[in-house]
């Protein structure tokens, strides 16, 4: 296994992996930090149900929408300098957070802003993986997706920051944190030469038009939206639902988003090998299983605390099953439909949030909004093995492997 990695490592350039890596880490770090210190701000402003929904689903929407423009950008001046671009706004953006943020209001614009963060996701991957051959593209955009872990370092150490020093100071702290990874893409990384030319604007959206980029989108709404949904929503879940600290809340958030985050490896890993169409079978019925218990399990701590370290450990490798196939699929256009469809199927994380909001303060339980997600993964299955027939004739070995040259 150790010879299988070096020699992977050697096959592309591992400094730019690495920049890539830590980029995303902090991006993904900074763009749920409403969710991670959700507790702390619901007690400032007295917040219902809803509108915690709507506080923690704008950020999520945000970077959705974003993804794409920086997709384009990184077309025309450079992946490389489209993250240090985006860093500098990140920058910006906690420095508003700083001194501006003093209402509920100036919290959504707050939000939106934290969007910039959450852009980061297309450029990351095409910048990480451009150096690698196509046989080894699943786990280079495994290994620097899993800067989803960058979520579990949020909810670990936003709240005791945010209990020292109050909420607001942790934006602060996220300002002058994310200069670590912008002196590193500067000193290490170098763009790849896998794109030889610029995409038209019908290139870049070209996805759109195609059932094989709504099916990616949809499939990656369920897997990376509910990463990033339920990864942002359950700090507030175990401190409503349990009756926990803060500080635990985060705690045990961050259990399942580590798990989620180092499955992204494995499951880009495991679709080189067995195929992604193969691998997203089965991460669909776990999803689904495991939320629909999570939904009766809502008077056990320790069972529902178990249950979605299983959930987001499928999320997870689900994850790194979609990107095994995106670069299989658009060979040339690797950034802009990776971009096109984050940008989509993060769309979907926005909807955990509300849907749990609403489910609490209609229905006085959050089991409808598990049902809901449970609901979305099995008819996503469904999609999946029917549209895989005809990719497993066109553009993918059976089972969703890449064909051999």
């Amino acid at each position: 296994m150790s010879g299988f990695f070096r020699s992977f490592l050697k096959s592309g350039h591992s400094p730019t992996l690495f920049a890539a890596f830590l980029y995303f880490s902090f991006s993904c770090c900074i763009w749920v930090l409403n969710g991670a210190m959700a507790p702390f701000i619901s007690e400032t402003f007295n917040l219902s149900p809803a509108q915690k929904g709507l506080m923690l689903s704008i950020p999520i929407f945000a970077g959705a929408l974003m993804r794409f423009p920086l997709g384009l950008l990184s077309q025309y001046i450079g992946r490389k300098k489209a993250t240090l671009v985006e860093m500098g706004l990140i920058a910006v953006a906690m420095l508003f957070g700083f001194f501006f943020v003093k209402s509920f209001n100036d919290l959504l614009a707050m939000g939106v802003l934290l969007g910039i963060a959450g852009a980061s996701f297309g450029v990351a991957l095409s910048l990480g993986s451009g150096s690698f051959p196509p046989r080894h593209k699943g786990l280079a955009m495994g290994l620097v997706g899993a800067g989803n872990v960058g979520t579990a370092v949020s909810v670990l150490i936003a709240p005791p920051l945010a209990q020292a020093f109050g909420w607001v100071a942790v934006y602060g702290f996220a300002a002058v944190a994310i200069s670590i990874p912008m002196v590193v893409m500067v000193v290490f990384a170098k763009e790849p030469t896998d794109l030889d030319k610029h995409a038209t604007f019908k290139e870049h959206i070209a996805c759109l038009f195609e059932k094989d980029g709504w099916a990616f989108s949809l499939i990656y709404a369920v897997t990376f939206g509910g990463f990033i949904g339920l990864a942002t929503f359950l700090p507030t879940y175990y401190y409503d639902q349990f009756s926990v600290s803060k500080v635990q809340a985060g705690q045990l958030t961050m259990l399942a988003a580590f798990m989620g985050a180092a499955l992204r490896v494995f499951g880009g890993w495991i679709s080189d090998r067995l195929g992604g169409v193969n691998t997203l079978t089965a991460v669909l019925v776990i999803i689904a299983v495991t939320l629909v218990a999570c939904g009766f399990a809502d008077k056990s701590l320790a069972a529902t605390t178990l249950l979605v370290m299983l959930c987001f450990s499928a999320l997870g490798a689900g994850n790194g099953a979609v990107f095994q196939l995106v670069p299989l699929r658009w060979p040339l256009a690797t950034a802009v439909a990776g971009s096109m469809i984050g940008e989509i199927g993060a769309l979907g994380g926005g909807l955990v949030p509300n849907a749990m909001g609403l489910s609490k303060q209609y229905a006085g339980s959050y089991m409808w909004g598990f049902f809901f997600f449970a609901a979305l993964s099995l008819v996503m299955l469904v999609m999946l093995r029917v549209m895989q027939l005809r990719w497993t004739h066109t553009w993918a070995e059976k089972g969703g492997r890449a064909r051999s040259a």
